[in-house]
């Protein structure tokens, strides 16, 4: 496997990296292992609370230069990219500060005795994250498995290396110990001798179904644990009452952020009959404010695509919804330009029988779908193999909750786009995954619910 970054608005190649040897990989694994052994005998809960303090200043300090280094390796607005870092501080922070609530003991109620169960380190894990957000991906499974004690590896995605470095000499900055966190170079079976190693304890993936499908089937055959985020196909519901003034403000970020490579970016638009010619206006009316250009450039709105390969993919998905009997709304026009581009694209009349229904389009893509009630809304946003987020438009925030609690997601945003807060557990259902990363349910993902108990005499 090759590591390289090739700078998605040239398609110039600015790094590249060779793949560990096994040998290399096993001094890793051992480093790590001895880190949590020692961890475990001595308490440096202190230090670690003060360190990750000092990642998040180090970030803030050199906000620029890791935005930089994020806008080359996977094509984000340089914008997109310091948000990105101002974010990962703000992880960094939250689980340094809410370390000794998160990890004082939990008490028991029974009335045979006393019991409590401590929240303990359990070992090395190993994480395959994804280009999308290539700090925040790796962030929010480091702050709270540093804080709790489980060194973390890393397999990053191979077209974002430069992202993967920078994060070790970030944490190695902040003074904290080799081995807690560290990069791999490596091949996917390597990954899996990685889980299978016993030093191992779990593994967590954010990225294709595919993907997930594999480091499951590794973690479950060596009774590992493991966390799964798999994207979704979220629908973005808009009912009777919206505030159609609220609306035209939350789409270019509901669909276009990143260029609308983002998990939960709203991709299904659900409207009612009614409705939906105005949608389509409103609609077509944001996403042609959408200015291509150099990422770096602030007066770019839309960035190019991670890679030709998904620029290809993504044109490939268009002309099977319109090949199928999908209705061009607008875009679909080539951009003549080296980048990655793809024109921001509205397509509707998808049918059950289009091959692009049960797809997720991971790109400046927004299907929408018209209904004839709400019940019809909801039961079209449940038909879908996914189950990551979703959103409910409506005056009426009560309604907006009784409606969101029907949809069969993770997560439902009311009268927002997708949001990502270090306090808001993230994580879907079906298969968008399972397990949940940030908040305290993200720091509890691979800890031991160590189990005192004193019977009563």
């Amino acid at each position: 496997m090759a590591y390289k970054t090739i700078y998605p608005y040239t398609n110039e190649v600015l790094h590249e990296y060779d793949n560990m040897t096994n040998q290399e990989l096993e001094d890793i694994l051992e480093s790590a292992h001895l880190l949590y052994k020692k961890w475990r005998k001595e308490d440096s809960l202190e230090d670690r609370k003060t360190q990750l303090h000092q990642v998040a200043t180090i970030l803030r300090r050199d906000r620029d230069k890791y935005a930089e280094i994020m806008t080359k390796d996977m094509g984000k607005l340089f914008s997109e990219a310091q948000g990105e870092v101002d974010l990962c501080a703000d992880i960094a922070d939250y689980y340094a500060d809410k370390a000794d609530d998160f990890l004082a003991p939990v008490p028991v109620e029974t009335d045979s005795g006393d019991a409590y169960y401590l929240k303990q380190a359990t070992g090395v894990l190993m994480a395959v994250e994804p280009w999308n957000f290539p700090y925040y991906q790796i962030m929010r499974v480091f702050a709270p498995n540093f804080i709790v004690g489980n060194p973390m590896l890393l397999k990053h995605a191979s077209i974002c290396p430069r992202s993967a470095k920078a994060f070790e000499e970030l944490v190695l900055e902040a003074g904290i110990e080799k081995g807690a966190f560290t990069n791999l170079f490596v091949t996917y079976d390597q990954v899996s001798s990685i889980i299978a190693d016993k030093r191992v304890a779990g593994a967590c993936l954010t990225g294709s179904e595919r993907g997930g499908a594999s480091i499951a089937e590794a973690a479950g055959k060596n009774l590992k644990k493991s966390t799964l985020e798999l994207g979704g196909n979220d629908a973005f519901i808009v009912l009777d009452d919206a505030d159609w003034d609220e609306l035209e403000k939350i789409l270019f970020f509901a669909r276009l952020y990143n260029a609308g490579q983002v998990c939960t970016s709203s991709k299904r638009f659900i409207v009612m009959e009614k409705d939906h010619e105005r949608f389509l206006d409103l609609i077509t009316k944001v996403f042609k404010t959408a200015k291509w250009g150099d990422p770096m450039d602030p007066e770019t709105s839309l960035a190019p695509l991670s890679s030709q390969a998904a620029k290809e993919d993504t044109l490939k998905q268009i002309k099977l919804a319109l090949d199928n009997g999908a209705e061009l709304v607008y875009g679909n026009e080539a951009i003549d330009h080296p980048g990655n581009f793809v024109m921001p694209t509205i397509i509707t009349g998808i049918t059950k029988e289009n091959p692009i229904f049960h797809q997720e389009i991971f790109g400046p893509v927004a299907s929408v779908y018209k209904v004839a009630s709400e019940e019809e809304a909801i039961e079209l946003a449940n038909d879908s193999k996914y189950g990551l987020g979703s959103t409910v438009f409506s005056s009426d925030a009560k309604h907006a909750q009784e409606v969101a609690a029907k949809i069969e997601t993770g997560m439902t945003f009311i009268n927002s786009g997708w949001a990502s807060l270090p306090e808001l557990p993230f994580g879907g259902i079906k298969n968008s995954g399972y397990g949940r990363e940030l908040s305290e349910l993200g720091f509890d993902a691979f800890v031991n619910e160590h189990l005192i108990y004193t019977p009563k005499k």
